[in-house]
């Protein structure tokens, strides 16, 4: 347990290197960090002075005797989305703190990358740093609380959006309302609906992944 709270895998840069990136992998509800960690090799090849972590999410799975959540899904009605990822917020901050913090870097060099309810806390948590992050991946999330995201960003980093068409866990068009609403407040946004991909990530959406940072964090490779 790390002193934010969180903790799970992580990949360091190759010896004698030092980190100059922080790419932070969020995964979905009822899995680990490991879950992730397995596109880290993938995507350091955008970013190879990056320190990739992916921590477990805060609480144990309620709906199974495995895995994490980041908020509970059991009953949406009695307590919605919105609420759960404002819950969780201050713990995922308090870890990227602390990680840039150890690392010496500040939030340009920040990259989020969630799947799913990760990606869901990826876009809440990433437009609302009080530093503009390096940029931001969401594979098969979703934007929580539009209406709010006016009056609360903070950071408009580049972001990309990869869903699955077939999507059935979360829905598809959860897509074009995220990049309506990312672009409404000024954030820069690449998107990706992938024909015949259900809820996941796949050769598509990781290639997207690197062509996007190789574009857009500075110091990636070209």
């Amino acid at each position: 347990m790390t002193p934010a709270g969180l903790t799970g895998p992580r990949l360091t840069p190759p010896a004698g290197v030092r980190a100059g990136h922080l790419l932070v992998l969020l995964h979905g509800v009822g899995a680990d960090g490991n879950d992730l960690i397995a596109l880290a090799p993938y995507y350091r090849a955008a970013i190879p002075d990056a320190l990739v972590v992916a921590p477990n999410a805060p609480e144990p799975f309620d709906m199974a005797p495995f895995g994490y959540q980041w908020f509970s899904i059991r009953d949406l009605e009695a307590m919605p989305r919105s609420d759960g990822v404002r819950r969780a917020a201050p713990l995922l901050d308090a870890f990227i703190d602390a990680e840039l913090a150890r690392l010496g870097l500040g939030d340009d060099k920040l990259i989020l990358c969630g799947f799913s309810q990760g990606a869901m806390m990826a876009l809440h948590v990433g437009l609302r740093r009080e530093g503009r992050i390096a940029a931001l991946i969401s594979h098969s999330g979703m934007l929580i609380g539009p209406d709010r995201l006016g009056a609360e960003i903070r950071s408009r980093p580049p972001v990309l959006l990869t869903h699955g068409a077939e999507d059935d866990m979360v829905p598809p068009a959860s897509l074009p309302a995220a990049k309506a609403a990312l672009e409404a407040a000024g954030v820069p946004v690449r998107s990706l609906l992938v024909p015949g991909l259900g809820h996941g990530i796949d050769e598509t959406t990781v290639q997207a992944a690197l062509r996007f940072l190789r574009e857009f964090v500075p110091g990636g490779e070209a």
